[in-house]
């Protein structure tokens, strides 16, 4: 494969990354981290058209392919066969085709993105490279490593981030330096007031936090001279924005309305932070370099949250082993807030 880390030696490297919001978003860095060690490289990326507006934002990234497998899918047996379809198929092949790559690196594991890889157009001497092993908490279907040229063994016990980053440096011979940079660009002016985001909806109930604590802390930053803002993604995150808005006082919450995220990035850019649950929101906080607490109700902080040793020091993971405490997720805050602005 051609050095790619050698000075003058620009090539392009293309990014299987397909879904979902959060494994999207923790991929980011590896932007970074590319255009930093292999000069002149062009990065382009293959992601569900859902997530496409969010890649696009990203510095540094070039071509961003739009694979629909999702809503393929969905049509089930008979529509997947169907004459649009069809078409739509073709046209994302001839876009994958559409330009030669030094490397394709898969960064999801799964079969899916395997084969998406594997429909990529190598330019001489290009290589597929997969993963050659699942991680702990993670995805992983063998076939990944079956059809790539090289599979690079990852330790299993790995933050999300630091996978992406390990496998894209192994990949191409260099080292992981510095904390991660996601590189994600938001656009728009500011709140007009100091406005936190409470980042309360989740896909799984089980990660939901108590809405008694929710108030109680809302309360507390509003004493303190925040706006609250309210994003919600279903009826029930309207429901219980609306519900714990009115105990919270209307006049200090925004209920955002149900949004593109392009739209959401920028809205959630110009917040001054955020406190969330376990969620795609809450990750795309933490790309945003927003000051921001995550919340867990299980012991998994370690592998997807925000860590110190990643050099964000205004972005910490509270809860894990047990709900967080109020009284937890309140100094949280106040340690991020100084953080952020010593």
């Amino acid at each position: 494969m051609k050095a790619l880390t050698q000075p003058g030696a620009a090539g392009r490297v293309l990014i299987v990354k397909l879904s979902s919001l959060g494994d999207v978003i923790h991929a980011m860095p590896v932007v970074h981290d590319l255009h930093a060690t292999c000069p002149g490289v062009q990065v382009d990326w293959v992601v569900e058209p859902g997530f496409a507006p969010l890649v696009r934002r990203v510095a540094g990234i070039g071509r961003v392919v739009e694979c629909a497998q999702r809503r393929w899918r969905k049509q089930g047996l008979k529509g997947l066969f169907s004459a649009a379809v069809r078409a739509e198929k073709q046209a994302f092949r001839v876009a994958l085709q559409a330009q030669a790559y030094d490397a394709v690196i898969d960064l999801q594991g799964l079969t899916k993105s395997a084969l998406v890889a594997r429909q990529a157009r190598l330019a001489p001497g290009g290589e597929r490279i997969a993963l050659a092993n699942r991680t702990d908490g993670s995805g992983y279907e063998p076939p990944t490593r079956w059809v790539a040229d090289r599979a690079v063994h990852i330790e299993p016990h790995i933050h999300v981030v630091d996978r992406s980053r390990e496998l894209c440096a192994r990949a191409l011979g260099y080292a992981v330096q510095g904390p991660p940079v996601f590189g994600l660009q938001a656009h728009g002016p500011a709140e007009v007031r100091p406005t936190v985001a409470i980042v309360h909806g989740t896909s799984r109930d089980d990660k939901l936090w108590p809405e008694a604590h929710w108030v109680a802390l809302c309360q507390r930053l509003v004493q303190a001279g925040f706006a609250l803002a309210w994003p919600q993604g279903s009826a029930a995150e309207a429901q219980r924005a609306q519900r714990l808005a009115q105990q919270i006082g209307p006049a200090h919450c925004a209920l955002w309305p149900m949004m593109s995220l392009d739209a959401l990035v920028d809205r959630l850019g110009a917040c001054v932070g955020a406190i969330g649950v376990d969620s795609g929101l809450s990750h795309l906080a933490v790309a945003l370099n927003l000051p921001h607490v995550q919340l867990y109700n299980f012991p998994t902080a370690w592998r997807t949250g925000p860590l110190v040793a990643h050099g964000h020091a205004h972005q910490v993971a509270v809860g894990g082993a047990a709900v967080p405490s109020l009284d937890d997720v309140w100094q949280a805050w106040q340690t991020v807030w100084q953080a952020a602005h010593p």
